[in-house]
Parts: structure tokens; sequence; C-alpha cells
């Protein structure tokens, strides 16, 4: 079965251009012109991916961010013509998975949409075959890793704190396990961009702060004062567990 990908997108030159694109590539598109249709079938379509542009009629695409994030859990990437930072880092704390920036070529938007679709199968596959069975086989290579009250199933997907899961968005287990991977070793932020985003660093880190930030929220006992994941300056960041 094809992938569904909802384009909200009010230009409709664009809109036809992406559109054309993407079903170039095998996948169903679905098309809305302003906000309030775009919800309206991201709720009754539930598409695998959403493309979503930031200034659309009536409701924008920051406030359709926010309510579909507290609804599904689909990748949504947002597309904006604003290249201040502030705008980006706004779309990634409405629950954004990713941004473009107009203009942006058909091959990286292509490249984007199917990082993000891999990655969500890859987690579908580990839940599917986490439950398809109630006996557990115990792999030769532990997928638990423990720092303490911190504990992450790598299998699973699931992070739990004190004995209770926490609710975590799909990139956050993604780069909470990447820095675990690599305890005690500062790791930087174009490094954790390739291997966490799959995209190449374009100079802006903020993304990786965003979530470095979401992450510290959850798992740190003072936020403000991290022990788990440390800041090293000039370089990114280091988990010491």
């Amino acid at each position: 079965m094809a992938y569904q990908i909802l384009v909200v997108e009010d230009d409709g030159t664009l809109s036809e251009m992406i559109q054309y694109n993407l079903k170039r590539q095998g996948y169903d598109v679905l098309q809305a012109k302003d906000g309030r249709t775009g919800l309206q079938l991201a709720r009754e379509q539930k598409p695998d991916l959403i493309l979503l542009d930031v200034m659309l009629p009536g409701i924008d695409g920051f406030e359709v961010c926010r309510i579909l994030r507290k609804e599904l859990s689909v990748p949504i990437l947002m597309l904006t013509a604003r290249t201040e930072e502030i705008d980006k880092i706004v779309g990634l704390e409405m629950g954004a998975d990713d941004y473009i920036t107009k203009p942006f070529s058909m091959r990286e938007l292509i490249a984007r949409v199917k990082a993000h679709l891999r990655r969500t199968e890859l987690i579908r596959e580990d839940v599917a075959s986490g439950s398809s069975s109630s006996a557990i086989t115990i792999p030769q290579k532990s997928l638990i890793l423990n720092f303490g009250n911190l504990v992450i199933d790598e299998n699973r997907r699931e992070v739990f704190l004190d004995g209770q899961a926490l609710k975590l968005k799909p990139k956050e287990i993604e780069l909470l396990l990447f820095l675990a991977k690599h305890q005690g070793i500062a790791v930087s932020r174009d490094l954790i961009l390739e291997r966490v985003w799959e995209w190449t660093y374009d100079g802006n880190s903020r993304t990786v702060d965003v979530h470095v930030r979401w992450l510290r929220e959850k798992i740190e006992p003072d936020p403000n004062k991290p022990e788990r994941i440390i800041t090293v300056r000039g370089i990114g960041y280091r988990f010491d567990g």
C-alpha cells in the first residue's frame, strides 16, 4: 500500500508541483489550500506524513501543527519562506519534525520525505516485532540501556524514569539513543543532525538544541543544571548517563 501524504499549501503552482513529484515517487497525495481544510483532512484521512506551509489563510501553519501534534504522531514537515531562525524554532517547538526553507529543490523535498517515512516504518516494525509474540527472546546483545533510574529499551523504543514510562516523541527517542550509545563522548551538532535527522548540516544547529532542551525537561532532575546531557562548549553535547 502506498504512503499517503497530505500537502497543505496555498500556493497553487507550488502545490501542484509538489503533488506531481510525490506521485512520481508512488505516493498518494491529498491537497489542502488552507489550515482548516488541512486539519479536517488530517483528522479524517490520518496520512502517513504532512507537508505544512507556515503562511496559510485562516489558521496559520504553526497553529495547525500545534493542534495536530496533540492528535497525531505522524511526521510534520514545515514549509517556510521565512529565513529567520526564530520562525524555524517556533515550528519545532510547536511539534514539527523538520522544516524546509523556500525555495527548495524537489530532490531535497523527496529526500526529506523518504527519510522521515523510513524512520517511521522502522519504528512500526520495532513495535510490531515486540508485540507479535507473548514469549520474549533475549538477544545475544542486550537492547536495554541502564543508567541508574533511567532505562532505555532500544528494541521497543521506550524510555523509563523511576519505573515510569516517559512520553517522548520519535525524534526525542532517536536523539536519546544516539547520545546514550556514545556515552562519555562529546558529539557535534552536525554529526547528530546527520545520524538522527539524516540530513546534512546546514549551518543551523537550533534543531538539535531545541530537542536537547525537551529531553532535559523530561529526564533531568533540574533541566537548568543538567547532569545527564552536558553541553560541551564549541562542540555539541555529551551524555554522561
